[in-house]
C-alpha cells in the first residue's frame, strides 16, 4: 500500500489537535487518573502480536506517567490482556498474553518507576475492559474522579474500548463533568501490509479514523499532555 488511506477531512482535523497541560487537563489533580492500556511486554516487546510501532509509545508514556506524577495525580491503573488458553480470541489473534506469563507483565520501565506498586493492574480476557472483569467495581470506589487520560495500544482495539466504555457509562450515569482524553501521540496501533484476503491492517488509517471516531462521541483527543 502507498499513500495515506485516511481521508482529507480526517487529516485536516489532525492537523489542528492542540497540545495541552495537564493544568488546563486535570486542574484538580487528586481527581485524575491514567489509564495505562496494554503498556506490556506481549505488545511493547517479545510475542505474536508485538511490534517497533507500539514499542515507540515507550516515550511518549513514560513522559505522560511521569508528568501526571509531578503534577500530584495517585491514580494509576493498567488494564493489561491475561488470557485463559481457551479464548475464543484465539480464533481472530494468535494465542498471547496467557494470564501469568511474562508477555502479560507491564513493560519493565514502569515496573522500575518508584511508584510503581501503587499502580493498580486489572486483568482482562478480551479487548472490553470492563466485561467480567472489576473494573466497574473499582471505579465506583472511586466515583471522585472526573478526569481520564488513556494512552497504550491498540488505537483501533482496546484504547477504542475503554474511551468509549469511560464516556458512554460516563453518559450512562449522567456524569456531567467527567472528561475522557486520550493524548494522539502516547497511542497507536499495529500495520500490517497485506492483500483483499483480509490480513491488511494500515496502521496510519485505522489510528487516524478510531481517534476522529472517539472524538466525534465526546472523547477529548489532544495533540501531546505536557507538564
Amino acid at each position: 500500500m502507498t499513500g495515506s488511506l485516511t481521508p482529507d477531512f480526517i487529516r485536516e482535523w489532525l492537523a489542528i489537535l492542540r497540545p495541552m497541560s495537564l493544568a488546563e487537563i486535570a486542574p484538580t489533580p487528586e481527581t485524575a487518573v491514567v489509564f495505562l492500556e496494554d503498556v506490556i511486554n506481549g505488545f511493547f516487546r517479545f510475542g505474536p502480536l508485538s511490534s517497533p510501532r507500539v514499542d515507540a509509545l515507550t516515550q511518549p508514556v513514560l513522559d505522560v506517567v511521569h508528568a501526571a506524577h509531578d503534577h500530584g495525580v495517585r491514580q494509576f491503573v493498567l488494564l493489561h490482556d491475561a488470557h485463559d488458553p481457551a479464548t475464543p480470541e484465539f480464533e481472530s489473534y494468535p494465542p498471547h498474553c496467557l494470564a501469568g506469563s511474562d508477555e502479560s507483565r507491564m513493560i519493565p520501565e514502569l515496573a522500575e518507576l518508584p511508584f510503581a506498586d501503587e499502580i493498580t493492574m486489572i486483568a482482562k480476557n478480551s479487548l472490553n475492559p470492563a466485561i467480567e472483569t472489576g473494573f466497574d467495581t473499582w471505579w465506583d470506589a472511586n466515583r471522585d474522579l472526573t478526569t481520564a487520560i488513556v494512552v497504550g495500544d491498540c488505537t483501533d482495539l482496546c484504547v477504542y474500548q475503554l474511551a468509549m466504555h469511560l464516556r458512554l457509562r460516563a453518559n450512562a450515569l449522567n456524569l456531567a463533568h467527567f472528561d475522557v482524553v486520550v493524548p494522539a501521540n502516547a497511542v497507536d496501533t499495529f500495520d500490517i501490509p497485506g492483500d483483499a484476503a483480509g490480513s491488511a491492517h494500515p496502521g496510519d488509517f485505522f489510528h487516524d479514523v478510531f481517534l476522529y471516531h472517539m472524538a466525534q462521541n465526546g472523547v477529548r483527543i489532544v495533540r501531546e499532555i505536557t507538564a
